[in-house]
C-alpha cells in the first residue's frame, strides 16, 4: 500500500496540482489585496462611501452592547446579527477578478500550446507516384525487354 501511495504522489499530475494550489493561494491573496486596497475604495468613493466593505444591515444587537452602531468590526466581534453586503460584494469582486485572470492565463496557454502543436506536425509527404505505379512501370519495362 505504501508503494502504491508513493507511486501515486510521484505522478506528475499530482505534483502539478499541488504546485498549482499553492501558487493559487498566494495569487489569491494578491487579488484580495488589489480588491480591498484599490478597487473597493474606488467603488466606495463612486457610490458615496469611502469603505465599501463596512456596508451592512444591522438586524439586532447583542444585550449589553454599548459601542458604535456603525462600526462593522466591533458589531461583528460582539456577535450582532447583521447582513454584511459590502463584504459579500468585495468577495464577489475578488472572485470575478481572479476568475478573469485565470481565464486570460488559460487562454494564453492554449494559444501557446496550439502554436507548439503546429510546429510538431510533420509536413505532408510529397505527392508522387505510388508504389503500385512504380511497380507497374518496372513490369512494363521488363516486358519490353
Amino acid at each position: 500500500m505504501w508503494s502504491d501511495f508513493k507511486a501515486f504522489i510521484a505522478k506528475g499530475n499530482v505534483m502539478d496540482l499541488a504546485v498549482a494550489v499553492i501558487i493559487g493561494g498566494a495569487f489569491s491573496s494578491i487579488v484580495k489585496s488589489l480588491t480591498d486596497e484599490i478597487i473597493m475604495p474606488l467603488v466606495g468613493a463612486i457610490f458615496g462611501g469611502t469603505d465599501f466593505s463596512n456596508n451592512f444591515i444591522l438586524l439586532s444587537t447583542p444585550e449589553g452592547y454599548d459601542g458604535a452602531m456603525d462600526d462593522y468590526l466591533a458589531l461583528k466581534e460582539a456577535g450582532a446579527a447583521m447582513i454584511g453586503y459590502g463584504s459579500f460584494a468585495t468577495a464577489v469582486i475578488n472572485f470575478l477578478i481572479l476568475a478573469f485572470i485565470i481565464f486570460l492565463m488559460v487562454r494564453y496557454l492554449k494559444k501557446i500550446m496550439a502554436e507548439f502543436d503546429k510546429k510538431e506536425e510533420a509536413p505532408p509527404a510529397p505527392q508522387g507516384p505510388t508504389e503500385i505505379d512504380l511497380l507497374k512501370e518496372i513490369r512494363d519495362e521488363l516486358q519490353k525487354k
